[in-house]
């Protein structure tokens, strides 16, 4: 369910912590973590690290620290990613060049966001 806060924040507890007050309240931990509409998926990511792909070949890699249902978000220690495509005049080959910058807190409007996923484990 959607809270009527405008930004959520999730509160930094030890699992511990999260589990016993869980468990008081009469949820379990399964109930907490469930996944019953896509925001839930955005909820599950939060103090954790998220890849934030945008409109204009950008990318952002960040921790997640709050979110509202249009998406926008608040990431902290956030490397952006921008990538152009240029066409050399004389060859006409394609040169793909990304440039890289780090932000240490940042503000992303949602109506850019095309796509919010964790970070690939290799």
């Amino acid at each position: 369910a959607v809270q009527g806060r405008v930004l959520r924040k999730k509160k930094k507890s030890s699992n511990v912590f999260r589990l016993f007050s869980h468990l008081t309240e009469g949820k379990s931990m399964e109930a907490k973590s469930s996944v019953e509409e896509p925001l839930d998926l955005v909820r599950l990511s939060l103090d954790e690290r998220i890849v934030v792909k945008m409109r204009g070949d950008r990318e952002l890699r960040g921790t997640l620290h709050a979110y509202d249902q249009h998406l926008n978000m608040v990431l902290g220690e956030v490397e952006e990613t921008v990538t152009t495509v240029e066409i050399e005049e004389e060859t006409l080959e394609e040169l793909i060049k990304t440039q890289k910058r780090q932000i240490p807190m940042l503000f992303v409007r949602g109506d850019g966001v095309i796509l919010v996923s964790p970070p690939l484990r290799v």
